[in-house]
């Protein structure tokens, strides 16, 4: 069996305190993002917190902790700041060069970004496409192709919420899904590719919402994601298949405030290899690094 690597990036997500109070993952009703943990998680997974500031003052931010998990650049080093919302000039640089999806592609790997866009992404310039979020402009510069709402009701890709619930609330005549649903589309459609890439963005939007019940929701609905994912791939799991989940800054863990917060975020794996992985990173820089020596030229 080939080596596959599965990156599911939740954005939003931190490795928070211990008052229930204050921190939805303690208490959310599932048992995969019940943070902090010990170190194991339920399926066999392993967990630990590693650092998104970066040596960088102030607070993470998407802009360059999303660049920095993408292409092991420390994206907040080289802006010597944390720049919020999509990437800038330079940050683009950074992603097309150094984007996991363009050099595994380079290297001969099949690579996706499973996530869907609505009809309106191919209505807009291919310049402001790459004015879009880092996600975008990292398969941007990989030349791969993006999935359409014709590929969600075929079962081909995910929605970024999961569900379908917003595309039908749009209009768009798209099938309901159950989170663990799309959860075993995610797990059936990666046996077809080396690497793919999976952006679920609900949890920063409940993050800034301090909202504590909408945060537990979110961990809900990302439980039963993670646990058909889980189930589906059992048996490649125990082989050369590697989930990992990771973010790209603290907020959801802290309902004190609707803020980003400075706290580390959640490094999980799960895979026969998951415990070395994890292991050996501490730093969101180290993620796409790791991923690569996966995967080697």
């Amino acid at each position: 069996m080939r080596t596959r690597t599965i990156l599911i990036f939740i954005d939003g997500l931190g490795w928070g305190g211990t008052d229930p109070a204050v921190n939805p993952c303690l208490d959310y009703g599932g048992c995969l993002l019940r943070l902090p943990s010990d170190g194991a998680v339920p399926t066999g997974g392993t967990a630990r917190p590693i650092d998104a500031v970066l040596g960088v003052p102030g607070v993470p931010q998407s802009a360059t902790g999303q660049t920095t998990l993408l292409s092991g650049v420390n994206a907040q080093g080289v802006l010597g700041k944390h720049l919020t919302g999509f990437p800038n000039e330079a940050l683009r640089e950074i992603l097309r060069e150094h984007s996991v999806l363009k050099i595994l592609t380079d290297r001969g790997y099949r690579a996706c970004f499973l996530n869907a866009f609505r009809p309106l992404f191919w209505e807009i310039t291919p310049e402001q496409q790459w004015r879009l979020s880092a996600t975008t402009v990292a398969n941007l510069a990989a030349g791969l192709p993006f999935f359409t709402l014709d590929d969600v009701t075929a079962g081909r890709s995910v929605y970024q919420e999961i569900t379908n619930g917003e595309l039908r609330e749009r209009g768009f005549d798209v099938p309901p899904r159950t989170p663990a649903e799309a959860g075993r589309i995610l797990a059936a459609q990666a046996r077809g590719y080396d690497f793919m890439l999976f952006e679920y963005f609900q949890t920063d939007k409940a993050g800034h919402s301090a909202d504590l019940e909408r945060c537990r929701g979110e961990l809900r609905r990302l439980d039963e994601f993670l646990q058909a994912v889980l189930e589906t791939l059992a048996a490649d799991l125990q082989e050369q298949t590697l989930v990992v989940l990771t973010s790209d800054h603290g907020n959801l863990e802290d309902c004190s405030t609707r803020r980003h917060t400075t706290n580390p975020i959640p490094l999980l794996a799960w895979g026969r290899d998951a415990r070395e992985f994890v292991a050996g990173i501490s730093r969101l820089d180290q993620v796409t690094p790791a991923i690569l020596a996966r995967h080697p030229a």
